[in-house]
């Protein structure tokens, strides 16, 4: 990929649900592959990082998204770029909440207008795959264009990279 590229990123360390166990992460899944993809692309990483933290429980933490998401809550995040401008492509990564994207990607999507960018998504997962976060982002970004998302399994992350490289390279084509 030849453009500019932004990895935007929402992760959380932590228990996490993987593999139908809670286990303790010291990196959550989403920032692995992240971080896979900076180093495919050369992109600059962004991490999407709310002020108020969610709960290290993962059932509590599941609660405290259930609910955001019911309101429609957009949570403060501790920073932004200091502009998009610079960049054509923003490849967004995220785990699936409740069937989307976790608000703070809400937030971090309605700061800047990403008209004539592209975004690529990239949402790790459980079982539910990329629920409705794709047609979520085309409303939040209508002068984007939202490319086919890549769903990973989180406990696969770790062996994803060859994944994520077909996607990007499908993508490039």
């Amino acid at each position: 990929m030849s453009s500019k590229i932004l990895i935007a990123y929402f992760s959380r360390a932590g228990k996490n649900y993987v593999g139908g166990n809670i286990v303790d992460l010291a990196v959550g899944n989403t920032e692995v592959a992240a971080k896979m993809i900076g180093k495919l692309t050369d992109g600059e990483l962004f991490k999407i990082d709310p002020v108020r933290r969610y709960s290290p429980d993962y059932n509590t933490c599941t609660d405290e998204a259930k609910d955001e998401l019911r309101r429609n809550a957009r949570p403060e995040l501790t920073a932004y770029p200091d502009n998009i401008d610079d960049y054509d492509t923003i490849i967004l990564g995220y785990p699936n909440w409740w069937g989307t994207m976790p608000m703070p990607v809400w937030t971090f999507l309605e700061k800047f207008d990403f008209s004539g960018k592209t975004i690529l998504p990239l949402c790790t997962h459980e079982g539910s795959g990329m629920g409705q976060s794709e047609n979520d982002i085309k409303k939040l970004c209508p002068g984007a264009k939202v490319e086919k998302g890549l769903a990973i399994r989180g406990g696969s992350v770790k062996n994803a990279e060859k994944d994520i490289a077909a996607w990007l390279k499908k993508l490039n084509k």
